[in-house]
């Protein structure tokens, strides 16, 4: 997928971001998928074997904690994007297809028959941008 180069929103807009933090926080919105299956895969195991979990440096290692660090972090994305877009609208699943596949809203009008114009259905989009820079900014993540 392609980056669409889109009009530039003027820096007097409500949902102002600069271009390159759009880029930024698009790009993480559509790490949703790769998310959502890393943290399905992730389970804790049951071995015991340290010597072939451990760390080089200590000689020991707890893998169920960096399982759960890892699993932890990811939740941490998907529920950002997720509560991001509940946040912004009533429409958040058909704008979490928009922001984590990179569909248009033509394509979310063809698949789920969005009840809003274009213009309003953008408007909804870049405030969802706007939030999560925010949010991304407050968690740190």
């Amino acid at each position: 997928m392609g980056t669409n180069i889109r009009a530039k929103i003027s820096a007097k807009n409500e949902y102002y971001i600069s271009k390159h933090r759009y880029y930024e926080l698009k790009h993480f919105c559509l790490q949703y998928d790769e998310w959502k299956r890393a943290y399905n895969l992730l389970e804790p195991t049951t071995t015991t074997n340290w010597e072939e979990h451990g760390s080089h440096e200590t000689g020991f290692s707890d893998h169920t904690a960096e399982i759960a660090i890892q699993r932890l972090y990811l939740r941490n994305c998907i529920d950002l994007v997720e509560g991001t877009a509940r946040a912004v609208t009533d429409l958040h699943k058909e704008l979490l297809l928009a922001v984590t596949k990179g569909y248009s809203y033509e394509t979310v009008q063809a698949i789920c028959n969005v009840p809003c114009c274009r213009d309003v259905w953008y408007g909804i989009y870049r405030r969802f941008f706007w939030e999560l820079d925010r949010s991304r900014i407050l968690q740190g993540i």
